[in-house]
């Protein structure tokens, strides 16, 4: 009650007039305090807007500054990889067959795709010139062997009359020496007969072993030339043995080394899709070709029913042995620089630029056998300014086994 006692002093004694215009003498001064606030109060406002729009754009100037990539871990190369090369598919032996003696073919037995055994005939020469040579060489050889035996009886009867002295020694000697003549004589005879007898058998053809003809290139009546003479040879038939199939393959250098006897192949054909047909490496030339860099390797294919044809396009599956550290990246990581092949690897934020030793190339993929670890992030598609120490901000990451 005592602050409303003084109110009603401090007032007693003032006009209505006087208290009116104390509040009015008041109120500028108020308003000016409040608008002065609103004022402060706008500009710092204002500066604080600014300060902080300062700070968001060099914010996002810096970030901005960074470089975002896209990365990617190698991939452990496959233990073996597989290559596919071409094939010669070719019969595990063939053979021209040969006339070895003049004359006229007087009949052939078999023709294209017939299936002989080794000594079966095949054709027959007429060679009625070596049949005569044949005929006065044994007529000689009987001549010879009449006057050796007449030689053999004077030699005897003059060893029997020298012990009596009713010859001379001289006499003796001569007797022996027309004996050991006609005894050579003899002894050549039936040399040239045998020559003879051996031309006269090769009038008849034989299959040198079991197979297919594959080939007939002459008929009856044809002049058939074995060369003897200098004359051009007659190639009569064609022979192939395809129960075993030869498939040569010339292998690639930077394969080479993985290529070992006794490994497995398999041969597919375009004439039979979807099928493969298994085979085993049985040698290899061990030596690079200077001419083409390739291996030549020899892979056995078994064929007992004819199933494949000698002569055929095949292509060679081959599991090729891989090194345990091949890793296998994309092409888009790789940087040509004079300096080598590089990839960009982000280690901390940070890129290095790492050499690397390039394997097989694949087209999009490429075989990486030194400079890479397994847990390493290559940037994809690295541009060219980039440089080591630059710092570059990841924005999309690709693991082995992600799904694409």
């Amino acid at each position: 009650m005592l602050p409303q006692t003084e109110d009603k002093r401090s007032t007693e004694g003032q006009t209505p007039t006087d208290v009116t215009v104390g509040k009015r003498s008041r109120k500028p001064w108020l308003v000016l305090a409040i608008a002065l606030v609103v004022v402060a109060a706008v500009l710092f406002w204002g500066i604080w807007s600014r300060v902080r729009a300062a700070r968001t754009v060099r914010a996002e100037t810096a970030q901005a500054a960074i470089t975002s990539v896209s990365v990617i871990s190698p991939k452990q190369s496959a233990p073996a990889q597989e290559i596919i090369l071409p094939g010669n598919v070719q019969p595990f032996s063939s053979s021209p067959i040969y006339a070895r003696t003049n004359g006229y073919l007087r009949k052939w037995y078999v023709d294209i795709g017939a299936r002989v055994k080794q000594g079966e005939l095949l054709a027959v020469i007429d060679a009625p010139e070596v049949d005569q040579q044949v005929a006065q060489s044994i007529s000689n050889l009987n001549t010879a062997k009449a006057n050796l035996a007449l030689a053999e009886i004077t030699k005897n009867r003059y060893q029997g009359l020298l012990k009596s002295k009713a010859v001379s020694q001289q006499d003796v000697d001569n007797a022996v020496g027309t004996y050991n003549a006609n005894l050579s004589i003899v002894e050549a005879d039936q040399a040239n007969v045998k020559q003879l007898q051996a031309l006269q058998s090769f009038e008849k053809i034989y299959a040198p072993f079991d197979g297919v003809v594959t080939a007939r290139n002459t008929d009856i009546g044809d002049l058939v030339n074995s060369g003897s003479a200098g004359g051009v040879k007659t190639d009569l038939f064609h022979m192939a043995q395809p129960g075993t199939l030869r498939v040569y393959v010339n292998v690639p250098e930077e394969y080479s080394q993985g290529i070992k006897d006794g490994m497995t192949a398999d041969i597919t054909l375009a004439e039979f899709p979807g099928r493969k047909f298994p085979g085993k490496l049985v040698r290899t030339a061990d030596a690079i070709n200077m001419t083409t860099r390739t291996l030549l390797i020899e892979i056995d294919v078994e064929n007992p029913t004819g199933t494949l044809l000698t002569g055929s396009y095949a292509e060679v599956h081959l599991a090729v042995p891989t090194q345990g550290s091949v890793f296998v990246i994309p092409v888009n990581t790789l940087l040509f620089r004079t300096e080598g092949l590089r990839v960009g690897v982000v280690k901390d934020g940070k890129v290095v630029l790492t050499t690397v030793t390039p394997g097989h190339d694949f087209g999009n993929t490429i075989e990486i056998v030194a400079g890479l670890k397994a847990d390493d992030q290559l940037i994809v598609n690295p541009p060219d300014s980039i440089v080591s120490g630059q710092e570059v901000q990841i924005v999309q990451a690709t693991l082995p086994g992600d799904s694409k």
